[in-house]
């Protein structure tokens, strides 16, 4: 490796949330803020061997945080020690208080990456709070969806039925989703962010499920710095192309737009996952991405 791995965390009075600081032995480029989706953490970015989006990028150079959300992954206290917390929580004062820390920090603008969910959220802050965009220098997305508008099997068993129904059941029942003790995910989840997810991934109004903020309008409001969007061609359901394309139209329709696949010229047709962990990547859409990187520092 050639970066050096540790582990900082940001106060913020009731909790504390986990940043996994990946610092180049060279360089020093420029800060990256990582942020995970739904059912995970952090770890979707790195790895202590080295592996993942978050240590190629620190290998060449960027300094990268990979965060993890209250609640989840190493943050104190986690959701299964009664930890509670809503979505809106994490859009208007967690992603701001991650920003706003990276940047006083670097004194340089923020590089945004963000996985899945974790690119809705991302996005709706901005919405909430537009002058953070103006402390980022780019934001990258990678199966980032809102609404899910697949109709199959398994949408109607990992979505309808799991994540609808059965996710918010057994959230009643622990006082947080479990999602590791069933198999469902990586990582436990609160059960205020898993009940306000489902109006949205339903196909709802791009609103605040608390006050009724209207997100939709205030992407519309913000100066985005340049925003790449990452699909898989693989990603048949929690990251559809069409989806991620639905929702680059309702934040930022001037985005980039890439699919990775054989037949757009990368390595392997990617899914949800492997498009952040498969050994191949390195050598195609994460060497794109580092060279697009690059350039926007200069």
């Amino acid at each position: 490796m050639k970066h050096q791995q540790s582990s900082l965390y940001l106060d913020l009075k009731q909790y504390q949330l986990h940043l996994r600081r990946l610092m180049p032995i060279q360089h020093g480029i420029a800060p990256v803020l990582m942020l995970h989706g739904a059912i995970e953490n952090g770890r979707i970015f790195y790895s202590h061997s080295g592996k993942g989006l978050g240590c190629y990028l620190a290998d060449n150079g960027f300094v990268v945080y990979c965060a993890d959300f209250a609640g989840r992954g190493a943050s104190k206290p986690s959701a299964s020690e009664g930890f509670s917390q809503s979505q809106q929580q994490m859009i208007c004062h967690d992603i701001p208080a991650l920003i706003e820390h990276i940047y006083q920090q670097h004194q340089q603008k923020v590089i945004l990456i963000a996985h899945s969910w974790g690119g809705v959220v991302a996005a709706a802050s901005l919405a909430r709070a537009p002058q953070l965009a103006a402390k980022l220098a780019a934001k990258v997305c990678f199966g980032t969806k809102r609404v899910i508008s697949v109709q199959s099997l398994e949408r109607k068993l990992k979505i309808n039925l799991l994540w609808n129904k059965i996710a918010p059941w057994l959230s009643q029942r622990y006082g947080y989703f479990p999602a590791r003790k069933w198999r469902m995910g990586a990582d436990d989840e609160p059960s205020p962010f898993v009940q306000d997810t489902v109006p949205w991934i339903q196909g709802g109004v791009f609103e605040d499920p608390d006050d009724k903020f209207d997100y939709a309008h205030g992407c519309k409001m913000v100066q985005w710095p340049p925003v790449w969007h990452f699909a898989a061609q693989n990603d048949h359901l929690l990251g559809h192309p069409r989806d991620v394309q639905a929702f680059i139209a309702e934040t930022a329709p001037e985005a980039r737009f890439t699919l990775l696949g054989k037949k757009t010229g990368y390595l392997h047709d990617y899914d949800h996952i492997s498009m952040l962990t498969h050994p191949t990547a390195v050598n195609g859409h994460f060497s794109e991405l580092r060279d697009w990187l690059f350039k926007l520092c200069q």
